[in-house]
């Protein structure tokens, strides 16, 4: 599904790819427990935020600092990172966000409209 992101150079991504990253960010941020997993755009088309981090798992560019917070707050341990100003990788983040995803996505189900359709496809073979 996620074929038509820009791909990588050689581990560095447009910035339009680390925009939509920031906007995956504050959609994780403003998801409230229970809900649907939030999408984002991107030309057009709706993708989960796990498919941004997903596809910026690679990437080796350095994060701005204004979008570390978002990642360090949700942290269980202090972020340290390797360099003296504590830069951390769009890897990294998206590892972290990945998992802080699939833990969220376990704990209260999909809760996505892929759900509303297995439980709808569900009732009608049951019928």
């Amino acid at each position: 599904m996620t074929n038509f992101l820009p791909a990588l150079y050689e581990g560095h991504a447009p910035i339009t790819l680390q925009n939509l990253f920031r906007e995956a960010l504050e959609a994780y941020e403003d998801w409230d427990e229970g809900m649907p997993e939030p999408m984002v755009s991107y030309e057009g088309n709706m993708l989960p935020i796990s498919d941004v981090f997903d596809w910026m798992k690679p990437c080796t560019d350095i994060m701005p600092a204004n979008m570390i917070g978002i990642v360090t707050d949700r942290l269980s341990k202090p972020w340290s990172g390797r360099g003296p100003l504590d830069e951390m990788t769009f890897s990294t983040a998206a590892r972290v966000m990945a998992v802080l995803v699939r833990r969220r996505l376990r704990r209260f189900g999909r809760g996505s409209v892929e759900t509303f359709v297995d439980r709808f496809n569900q009732r009608l073979h049951a019928e």
